[in-house]
């Protein structure tokens, strides 16, 4: 069964994505919230997605429209790594080669659950061209299998006006790094 959120919430979360749009014009310009809307309306299940990265502290807005796909692109765009989403590990394996302090979950596991996908290092990078995100905390993203193969996972974050990836060991979790999600609707 689908996750779908009642009229009066899905009337709500609404209201917040379309103050949202139009107080981040600069994200979307070429964008108009009615048809971004109707898309919305004709997807409920997609506004459940939307709803839990909102509750996370994403603060989803429309970042682009995939021509090719037919979609609206919506990214967490709040300040700094979503704080619902922090002191995670990169994915499960990580999670369970922890012997102790294991932290409540990955990143990769959140991101199914929720239904979003992780950014990749291009899209993070893209999403810093329109705002300055993560100046205090850092975000997960997809990592290449031969990185993760060898025990690693990527993370960036902006620092001195400057867009950096680390790698760090997959299982390592902090309370200043969490991850940013994806959207297609």
């Amino acid at each position: 069964m689908k996750n779908i959120l009642s009229t009066s919430q899905s009337e709500e979360l609404l209201r917040t994505l379309k103050t949202r749009f139009e107080k981040n014009r600069s994200r979307h310009e070429n964008l108009d919230w009615s048809d971004v809307q109707a898309k919305l309306e004709a997807n409920p299940d997609k506004l459940w997605i939307l709803d839990e990265m909102e509750i996370s502290g994403g603060e989803p807005d429309v970042i682009g429209y995939d021509a090719k796909g037919g979609a609206y692109i919506f990214v967490d765009c709040s300040a700094e790594s979503p704080k619902g989403r922090r002191s995670i590990c990169y994915d499960h394996e990580a999670l369970e080669s922890r012997k102790e302090h294991k932290p409540q979950n990955s990143a990769i596991q959140m991101a199914k659950d929720m239904g979003i996908e992780l950014l990749d290092e291009e899209m993070y990078r893209s999403l810093q061209q329109l705002g300055q995100f993560d100046l205090k905390t850092s975000s997960w993203i997809i990592t290449p299998v031969a990185i993760r193969k060898l025990g690693g996972a990527l993370f960036c974050d902006r620092r001195y006006n400057t867009v950096f990836t680390y790698h760090n060991g997959a299982e390592s979790y902090y309370g200043a790094r969490g991850f940013r999600g994806l959207l297609r609707v």
